[in-house]
């Protein structure tokens, strides 16, 4: 039995957002429309105290922050708004801890940065700008710093500042590794269950309803360009006496062999599904009612040369056909009816052959 969906990669899936989960883009919004007002206020602060140059650096940052904010919601480009938001508050948490702003408490905001730039980008992008950051800290601590920076920090303070940072950085790592795995997999989850209500579950084909669904899509693309297509509807003959006589799990290999040679002689663009039992429809795109014979008669041919093996012994079967191709702007319920219609024919006459409706019609 075939899996009943097919592993999807995690580099695809990591695009998506599971529900409740906030959007990159509107967080970074939301972060600068809340950074603009505190850096204004400390830009004020900085005036007071006759700061003229780093108030207008504040400044500078806090319209630089807007600017981003207006040309993402100009231009809606996300990659750009979220590469612009994390070298601005880089460059902007490094001039708070190496000027020592607020008489050197303005460095505290870097314990701000790392669950920011783990959530908003890549989790390489995450590791690697939290490791120069905890270097640079190291640095800007270091006595060769303190030789050439008047800096506020005692020893004490910059041994806790040094632990916690690097604490700080490990648990986020951790924990939007564990956030990504749950998103993957929630999303993965997800996939499998749109798989499983779009296909049957033992043969892996479509099963009724999204054939219907392709049904649809077909037929509204048929109303628009009047492009030509057929349908197949074909049936395993004397089913019923291949499961009283061998047993149910033969009948399920059975059809599972004849979705198998299904797959084998369409074609890529065609639908095939298990329309119901040991039934199955083909769905064949841009195809005249000549040609769709001519496949059903491949598919004919080549289900009577499989079998499948029943202790030690070659259990063969066959299957009937009925081909009908779209006419005017007839409805699906009545070509799905026509291409029923042949395929009782096609029984009717013996069964292993493949009847279109127009034969139905001439009989």
């Amino acid at each position: 039995m075939p899996d009943i969906a097919p592993k999807v990669p995690a580099k695809k899936l990591s695009q998506y957002r599971v529900s409740g989960e906030i959007p990159v883009p509107v967080l970074i919004n939301w972060l600068s429309i809340a950074a603009v007002p505190l850096l204004a206020f400390f830009a004020f602060r900085s005036m007071g105290r006759g700061e003229h140059i780093t108030s207008a650096l504040l400044i500078l940052f806090a319209t630089l922050m807007l600017s981003n904010l207006l040309v993402y919601v100009a231009c809606g480009h996300q990659t750009f708004q979220r590469r612009a938001f994390i070298v601005l508050t880089t460059i902007m948490f490094c001039y708070l801890a190496i000027f020592a702003l607020e008489d050197g408490s303005a460095i505290i905001w870097l314990f701000a940065y790392p669950p920011i730039v783990f959530y908003i980008s890549e989790a390489r992008v995450g590791v690697g700008t939290c490791v120069m950051g905890f270097t640079g800290v190291i640095l800007l601590f270091s006595p060769l710093a303190e030789q050439s920076l008047d800096l506020p920090y005692s020893p004490s303070f910059r041994i806790t500042m040094v632990v916690a940072l690097g604490f700080e950085m490990v648990t986020c790592y951790i924990l939007d590794r564990s956030r990504r795995r749950s998103k993957l997999g929630l999303l993965a989850m997800a996939k499998e269950f749109e798989y499983a209500a779009k296909h049957d579950a033992l043969t892996g084909l479509a099963n009724r309803r999204e054939a219907l669904d392709q049904l649809d899509a077909e037929y509204e693309r048929y109303l628009r360009s009047e492009r030509p297509f057929s349908v197949l509807l074909a049936d395993i003959d004397l089913f019923k006496s291949v499961n009283d006589t061998y047993g149910h799990h033969v009948g399920d290999e059975l059809i599972v062999l004849v979705a198998d040679t299904l797959r084998e002689e369409c074609r890529k663009v065609d639908t095939i599904a298990r329309w119901g039992g040991e039934e199955y429809l083909v769905l064949l795109p841009e195809t005249e009612e000549d040609e769709a014979v001519q496949i059903a008669n491949r598919v004919r041919e080549a289900i009577a040369k499989k079998a499948i093996v029943v202790e030690q012994s070659a259990v063969h079967c066959t299957a009937s056909l009925g081909v009908a191709s779209i006419k005017g702007a007839e409805s699906i319920d009545k070509l799905l009816q026509r291409s029923d219609e042949a395929l009782y024919r096609a029984k009717t006459l013996g069964r292993n052959r493949v009847c279109a409706h127009q034969d139905v019609e001439t009989s």
